[in-house]
């Protein structure tokens, strides 16, 4: 290595790490002002409300270091039983493709039968799909990546489906106190991401288990997650009246037939393949300034953090969930604009370092997209089809992720990145003007709400 090389290696290297610094610092002083809002403040008065709140984050804080101790490991995993790239992508469609086949099914089945018993088939098996990764044989392998795909559908709608009809039905809290919930959620699910990849590095590396660890590891919380649902989870359920072939093509026509949701769903789609196809590229886009990945993946996480408590601070501002969800979308679409002129190949370390600070801008947009999204949902999908329904909404962004990954092994699109980023440009401008007309339609029924209960008051009053 040359003297100029090592040069510039260093300089890369401490951008990154006091990059890292410099985000966590930004991440405590805002999380610390969101605190302060209103909203905040009234739901942290709440006695109630935060018992409540403390025992959903237990148990699903529980169920998300379970899935981030895996992140870390996977492909290395395949790579160390000796498999070629091209079957380590047959693998990994195959788990996305599970979602689509299956994972449409776990919502009305939550629904049906309850979401307290399906957070419990979600901890076993996923628990069974890191055991999986014990043996070396591909079909195995192939078996625990279809229950990985099918746990993940479960993780990201049976709990979420759970948490919003105990908030609303059972106890009664304000609506607004969810996007409360979900920000701090999603702030302290960055914190477990970088906690749960200094787990795996360490039982990995540091104790020299080898890649198999994590997926070790990850076994004690899901089993822990799993019994406490067993214990303390009251039961509450979706649509009990048709059978699952009925009730699955029901939470379809509920998307189909109302318009509301229908964007909202199409604003998931959008975000999420972007976000998904991201996961794939940030390694070979970034690998040519040998930058240390971990400390990358760290600084990922924090922005998502910063991008929570951003969410929070623009509430208080006045701005409304269905506002900030666009404007998620438009940073997005600046970030992949970005890539799609400085993400190409052999790139100079100047150009790399900009690629990198869109992927930033990035994670800080995806921070605020999930307590947006979730707040959105909480107040257009039925109860009825809750879990259902978003189940459904992953069914395109699976298809779409999977066709891009596919995609990644022509030579031409393989090799020049900023075709891919292209298209996630233009899916996430296709967000900006789904989240435009789902903040019309969403206004649009509210105001038609209010007219009607005047209405209403008036017709009681009169009598």
């Amino acid at each position: 290595m040359s003297p100029s090389s090592v040069s510039n290696w260093l300089t890369m290297d401490t951008a990154f790490f006091g990059g890292f610094f410099v985000l966590a610092v930004i991440a405590l002083i805002m999380n610390l002002r969101a605190r302060n809002t209103d909203h905040q403040r009234q739901s942290v008065s709440n006695a109630n409300f935060l018992t409540f709140q403390r025992s959903f984050f237990f148990v699903y804080f529980l169920a998300l270091i379970g899935d981030w101790l895996q992140g870390p490991y996977v492909y290395k995993l395949y790579e160390y039983y000796g498999f070629r790239e091209s079957q380590i992508a047959v693998l990994y469609v195959a788990g996305f493709g599970s979602s689509v086949v299956f994972g449409t099914a776990t919502g009305p089945l939550a629904d049906m039968i309850g979401r307290k018993k399906m957070a419990i088939v979600f901890c076993i098996s996923y628990t069974i799909c890191c055991l999986t990764k014990l043996s070396p044989n591909y079909w195995m392998l192939m078996f625990g990546r279809i229950l990985g795909g099918i746990s993940t559908s479960m993780l990201f709608s049976t709990f979420e489906s759970w948490y919003v009809h105990e908030h609303t039905e059972r106890y009664g809290f304000p609506a607004e106190w969810i996007g409360v919930t979900f920000s701090t959620t999603t702030f302290w699910n960055g914190f477990l991401a970088i906690t749960a990849g200094v787990i795996a590095n360490f039982t990995a590396e540091g104790l020299g288990y080898g890649p198999v660890a994590p997926f070790v590891v990850a076994v004690f919380p899901l089993v822990i997650c799993g019994f406490v649902v067993a214990r303390t989870w009251p039961e509450n359920y979706g649509n009990r009246t048709h059978r699952l072939a009925a009730s699955c093509m029901d939470g379809f026509k509920t998307i189909l037939n109302d318009r509301k949701i229908l964007y909202l769903g199409g604003v998931q789609t959008m975000v999420e393949s972007c976000m998904y196809i991201f996961v794939f590229l940030w390694t070979p886009v970034l690998n040519p300034a040998h930058p240390p990945l971990g400390m990358v993946f760290a600084c990922f996480m924090v922005a998502i953090m910063i991008g929570s408590s951003l969410y929070n601070l623009l509430l208080a501002k006045g701005y409304k969930a269905e506002e900030v969800l666009r404007l998620c979308l438009v940073i997005i679409s600046l970030s992949m604009g970005v890539c799609s002129f400085t993400g190409g190949p052999k790139v100079s370390l100047s150009y790399t370092f900009v690629t990198y600070l869109a992927f930033l801008v990035l994670e800080v947009g995806i921070g605020i997209y999930f307590p947006a999204i979730s707040y959105c949902k909480s107040q257009v999908i039925p109860e009825s089809h809750r879990a259902n329904v978003m189940n459904w909404f992953r069914v395109p962004m699976n298809v779409i992720t999977c066709a891009t990954l596919l995609c990644l092994h022509i030579p031409w699109i393989s090799e020049d990145k900023r075709i891919v980023f292209v298209a996630c440009f233009g899916l996430a401008l296709s967000g900006v003007i789904l989240a435009t007309r789902f903040i019309a339609t969403f206004q649009e029924s509210k105001s038609n709400l209010i007219v009607d209960e005047s209405k209403q008051s008036l017709i009681e009053n009169g009598d």
